[in-house]
């Protein structure tokens, strides 16, 4: 039970990489928020733990509104008082294009959702983990704000972007004992990943050291290290999750 008694809230939690680390982190002991803009999805995610004896709730939130980040907050706040653990994982992927056909839109929904959203996040949480005396926030990102990958200009600026969040973050807070970190998860199978016997899938798995792709369990034990004691010395870091594919 690495997070007996603490809380934590999972953006994006209604489906995929998501949805596992909030039901990995209930498992473990913690009181989730699962916070999404799908509230069907959110809430069958919230009743399955609960169902599997875990305390969770959901709440329908836009990680891009202040306000909707706010109330989302003060409900996990209602569990114990306190937030130990944010996991920043809610993201738009939007249309593979390159510079020439980007959208404005595009750019505004990865820039307010995945950079600014975790800021919003990010920034609602502090108090109360100064507060309490520290904490851990666990930012999702990816292994394209490592390397190179084809027509996904907004995507990649948006999550390497994060990843400046991250140190910077983890440099201002640490003196107060709240930790920052990120993990950039590989070819993951979900919902919306390549399906087997597609080409682009098994380009994914060429990538990789381990000639695979990896799911979301594997991704969610990482985000548990991070937001768990046993990386209490651990903070300004990104790990990789991504069966080598950035080795190499």
């Amino acid at each position: 039970m690495r997070l007996k008694d603490k809380t934590a809230i999972v953006t994006g939690a209604a489906h995929g990489i998501g949805r596992a680390i909030a039901e990995l982190y209930a498992a473990e002991g913690a009181a989730v928020l699962v916070a999404d803009i799908d509230a069907e999805a959110g809430e069958e995610t919230a009743a399955g733990i609960r169902g599997r004896g875990g305390a969770a709730a959901f709440e329908r939130c836009d990680v891009s509104s202040k306000e909707s980040v706010a109330a989302a907050v003060e409900r996990a706040a209602g569990f114990h008082g306190r937030i130990d653990v944010l996991c920043n994982n809610a993201a738009y992927l939007g249309e593979f294009r390159g510079v020439l056909d980007a959208t404005d839109d595009e750019w505004e929904r990865c820039l307010h959702i995945q950079l600014l959203g975790t800021n919003n996040c990010t920034r609602a949480v502090l108090p109360y983990m100064i507060r309490q005396g520290g904490g851990s926030v666990v930012n999702i990102v990816s292994i394209q704000a490592m390397v190179g990958c084809p027509t996904s200009v907004a995507y990649t600026a948006a999550k390497s972007a994060l990843l400046g969040f991250t140190l910077s973050a983890a440099y201002d807070y640490g003196p107060h004992n709240v930790r920052v970190n990120s993990l950039s998860p590989g070819p993951i199978q979900t919902r919306i990943s390549p399906k087997p016997g597609e080409a682009s899938y098994q380009w994914q798995c060429e990538q990789t050291l381990l000639k695979r792709v990896g799911n979301v369990r594997e991704v969610a034990y990482a985000a548990l290290f991070l937001a768990s004691e046993e990386s209490s010395f651990v903070t300004g870091v990104n790990l990789p999750v991504d069966g080598g594919w950035t080795a190499h």
